[in-house]
């Protein structure tokens, strides 16, 4: 069974400025489980059919009959090494000064918790507000408002106020390229079907911190609040719920398996995202329109799978 076409954006923080008890939860699972990123879809589907196939079958994983949390619901977490992190302090200020000092990550290790309960939460929100309504009655056991106060309630239990991961099925939100530094691309090459085959940027949080807030100050006076620079003020106001020490990771997860290898390195959609970024400061609205074709070309493909299943 192939991985979910999912790509991630994930926050790692620091062990220790986690909240008890998660804390203790997480140092339990950092005993006695691994997870693997390139499992992670995996285990988040895994999750869910359990959930399902339940008798009575539960409205979200890691859940009671009654819709309390389960006591010994597993935490799945992914671990990071500070030393994994490249910091731009390499990259010129953007008033053209001198080289900003390297940004500070950690203490390790760094750790990411799936957050699939309340993720699955925001997912079902999300569901409600774009599925017709046969189809809502059909799928959903409760009522959308019973399904609306869930959501609140679970997401309420988060301690950081936010998902430590968000997701996009199908294909990469172009504005998530603004937070990497395009030459900090890992790129590992496997057969389509291997689960080590995977694309990924790794940043620090001040680092993602300032690109998304450049990006966006850039974008919203070129062409308004809607479309792009609402993902980057969006993804800007997520990233501040997390400790400033953190790690932020933009993984293709299992698109990787709907492009070839030459696809992979030949993609440039993050040298092109920041090179549009640049373009739309200077005005040259030419090379805007030349760089979102050659977006748009690349990912077309991906897209044209999406509407086939």
């Amino acid at each position: 069974m192939p991985r979910p076409f999912v790509a991630y954006l994930r926050v790692y923080e620091p062990l220790p400025v986690i909240d008890a008890p998660l804390r203790q939860r997480v140092e339990e699972a950092l005993r006695t489980r691994n997870l693997d990123p390139a499992d992670a879809g995996d285990r988040e589907r895994e999750l869910w059919l359990r959930a399902q196939l339940a008798v009575p079958p539960r409205l979200l994983p890691g859940e009671l009959a009654d819709g309390s949390p389960a006591p010994n619901a597993p935490v799945d977490v992914l671990v990071l090494d500070p030393a994994e992190v490249p910091t731009g302090g390499d990259e010129v200020d953007e008033t053209g000064g001198e080289a900003e000092d390297p940004a500070e990550v950690g203490p390790g290790p760094l750790v990411c918790p799936l957050d699939v309960r309340p993720r699955s939460a925001a997912a079902l929100v999300g569901f409600l507000a774009t599925a017709p309504v046969p189809l809502r009655e059909f799928v959903l056991p409760v009522s959308a408002d019973a399904v609306r106060a869930r959501a609140s309630a679970v997401m309420s239990e988060l301690t950081s106020g936010a998902v430590h991961v968000v997701s996009s099925t199908w294909t990469v939100p172009l504005p998530w390229f603004a937070l990497v530094d395009p030459d900090s691309r890992q790129v590992v090459l496997a057969p389509q079907d291997d689960p080590r085959r995977r694309v990924c940027w790794r940043m620090a949080m001040a680092d993602a911190r300032r690109r998304v807030s450049r990006a966006y100050g850039v974008v919203r006076k070129a062409i308004g609040e809607d479309g792009p620079a609402k993902v980057l003020r969006d993804t800007g106001r997520w990233l501040e719920h997390f400790h400033p020490h953190s790690a932020v990771e933009l993984d293709y997860g299992g698109l990787v398996q709907l492009l070839d290898d030459a696809q992979l390195l030949a993609d440039t959609s993050a040298h092109d995202v920041h090179a549009a970024v640049d373009a739309l400061e200077a005005g040259d609205v030419d090379e805007v329109a030349e760089l979102y074709e050659r977006l748009r070309d690349f990912w077309a493909d991906v897209a044209e799978r999406e509407r086939f299943n």
